[in-house]
């Protein structure tokens, strides 16, 4: 009898859920999101922004993307947070990440995601997964509501973060993948958004408990939130809810959701109130003189009343560690690994004078077909980890085995990493040991604490924090763990763009035999490979008469040759630019009636090697 019921409340709440239709076309609109500076920005049928989505728990998607951006530019779609369970249909072919899941969709193609949100509520968002297209707009809040949420709010407030940049995501990544870019220095943005826009102003009536749904859609930096003289109680991070927990500054990264109560004032407080977004300064190589690392928006109880002042927080220690944060569902530490995949994170040059960005010495390149091709075209050699190509860090897991993941980092930087198809439990998160980026990349090795199994930093907890994204702290490192219980292919990245785009990837091939099982490559899915040029069967080469032919792959860049290391090609840039004020000084010599001081120009010659240490 009990199952009977089981069975019939199962089918009551699928006959309850939803089917939400939506006709977006990508294109271009010309707008201006910060006041200073107009720019084109990717919006859906001539719109900027594009809309956030509101769905329900157990509703089912189907969103058509038409491109319209211009020839020979692709682009592509994903659902940040969604686990995509091709138990409800090919939902790993909506997941979105170009040449991992899907072909790019070309101009004038159309691409269906089709899928269903059945076990999962809460704080999501959409983005292009195509280059850096997200920073250029494509992206929006994903909602999903669930009246079982163990909260009560009077209202809520979907309020993204951002960082902009005045040029577009192309031109940009072809200056930061450059040989004059030897550092690999991230492009600065010119400003930060709140709600696409800047000074934001959220109404507040007394009384009434808020929810406010910070989501950091930023291709960079990680952001920090603080609320004039009103507390925020943390209730969900990632689509997971928490023990609520009160802070009053918030540590949001890129791809990081947290969702927080605050109380309005019981009685009409006769004034406003501050919202301080700050830039994590620590993540920038360089900050230009006008650039403004702190904005602030507005809490208004009134619009008489006058705009409060900004405020300053004195350091950001007092943000909320994630590593000590309780899911609500107390889920067991996953206490015995059957798998152990270690990721040593580095940046380096390789030979055509790039830098890039690697797991284990190997920075992602893309293969000729999506991964997701691979896997559904081979038969039984799906689980054959040879047929995926060694450059893109494939590793092949079994159904049901725990993995775990030990991320050790030996650079200077802020690394905040998501995994599709999955939330993690994080069982070990160090914290920074250096953040003093002039630090020699040759010397990272001794100044990094890398994870040890047998003395780890602080004991496991017995109900870890879970969540999709997790910081990676400077030199410091990060265990996380999850079940293999989701058949498909899942991109693991770090959400700083511009170190995706330097190769900071690797894919995880799950259950591949249960997924052929699923899952077929749909007709929509072929005819977009083929108009971009793409075909629809082989190995990562593109090879399938001979699986493990792995010729013409694509790969990484040479190494450096032998004693020629990054030092050498700054000291060759700088070289270059002093030739060239040489040829300059050559020419002043000639077109002027009198001389310039030879110790003069010796001087400047003498001060631009001393700044860059460049005198031997």
């Amino acid at each position: 009898m009990n199952l009977l019921w089981l069975i019939l409340a199962v089918k009551l709440e699928f006959s309850l859920a939803k089917t939400h239709q939506f006709n977006f076309t990508a294109g271009w609109v010309n707008a201006n999101p910060d006041g200073v500076t107009e720019r084109q920005m990717i919006g859906f049928n001539g719109v900027w922004p594009i809309p956030d989505i509101h769905v329900n728990k157990g509703d089912r998607v189907e969103l058509y993307l038409t491109n319209k951006l211009g020839e020979g530019i692709g682009t592509s779609l994903h659902f940040h947070g969604l686990f995509m369970n091709s138990s409800y249909g090919n939902a790993n072919q909506a997941d979105g990440p170009e040449m991992v899941t899907q072909c790019p969709i070309m101009n004038g193609d159309m691409y269906l995601y089709n899928f269903t949100v059945p076990n999962q509520a809460g704080t999501y968002w959409y983005h292009a997964h195509s280059g850096s297209q997200y920073g250029d707009g494509m992206r929006a809040a994903f909602i999903i509501h669930d009246e079982d949420e163990p909260f009560e709010y009077d209202d809520e407030m979907v309020i993204s973060l951002a960082d902009l940049y005045v040029d577009h995501s192309y031109d940009l990544t072809r200056k930061f993948l450059s040989r004059f870019n030897p550092t690999g220095a991230e492009p600065i943005p010119s400003n930060i958004l709140f709600n696409n826009t800047m000074n934001a102003t959220l109404n507040f009536e007394p009384e009434k408990t808020y929810l406010l749904r910070f989501i950091n859609m930023g291709l960079f930096v990680s952001q920090f939130i603080a609320i004039e003289d009103h507390e925020m109680t943390i209730v969900e991070i990632d689509g997971v809810f928490i023990k609520p927990n009160s802070t009053d500054l918030l540590s949001i990264a890129s791809g990081q959701r947290i969702s927080v109560l605050v109380k309005a004032k019981k009685e009409d407080p006769g004034r406003n109130f501050a919202i301080m977004q700050m830039m994590d300064v620590n993540m920038l190589d360089v900050v230009p003189e006008d650039l403004v690392l702190n904005r602030t928006n507005y809490i208004s109880y009134n619009e008489d009343y006058s705009k409060p002042k900004a405020f300053t927080v004195p350091d950001f220690k007092s943000a909320t560690n994630d590593f000590y944060l309780r899911p609500i569902d107390e889920i067991e530490l996953l206490d015995k690994y059957d798998v152990q995949i270690q990721f040593d994170v580095r940046m380096d040059n390789l030979g055509d004078g790039v830098n890039y960005a690697f797991f284990n010495n190997i920075s992602y390149t893309s293969p000729k077909i999506p991964t997701l091709t691979t896997l559904l075209t081979s038969g039984e050699l799906g689980s054959n980890p040879l047929i995926y190509g060694d450059n893109i860090n494939a590793h092949v897991l079994k159904g049901g085995e725990i993995i775990e993941v030990v991320l050790n980092n030996y650079d200077p930087g802020r690394h905040p990493f998501h995994l599709h198809g999955h939330n993690f439990q994080i069982v070990q998160k160090s914290g920074a040991y250096r953040e003093d980026k002039d630090y020699p990349p040759e010397e990272q090795d001794s100044i990094t604490i890398p994870y040890n199994e047998s003395f780890p930093l602080m004991p496991m907890p017995d109900y870890p924090m879970i969540r999709d994204t997790v910081v990676l702290e400077p030199n410091g490192h990060v265990v996380i763990r999850f079940r293999a219980d989701n058949p498909g292919v899942w991109l693991f990245h770090c959400h700083v763009n511009w170190h995706v785009e330097q190769g900071l990837a690797a894919v995880f091939i799950e259950d591949p035999l249960v997924l052929q099982e699923r899952e077929q490559l749909s007709d929509n899915y072929r005819q977009i490979c083929s108009h971009g040029g793409f075909i629809n069967e082989g190995n990562a080469a593109g090879h399938s008469d001979d699986w493990f032919n792995m010729d013409d792959l694509p790969r990484q860049k040479n190494s450096l040759p032998d004693g020629f290391q990054l030092k050498g090609y700054i000291a060759f840039f700088i070289s270059t630019v002093i030739g060239l004020f040489g040829l300059y000084t050559i020419t002043q010599y000639g077109l002027q009636d009198s001389i310039p001081n030879d110790q003069e120009v010796y001087s400047r010659l003498k001060s631009i090697l001393e700044e860059n240490n460049l005198n031997e």
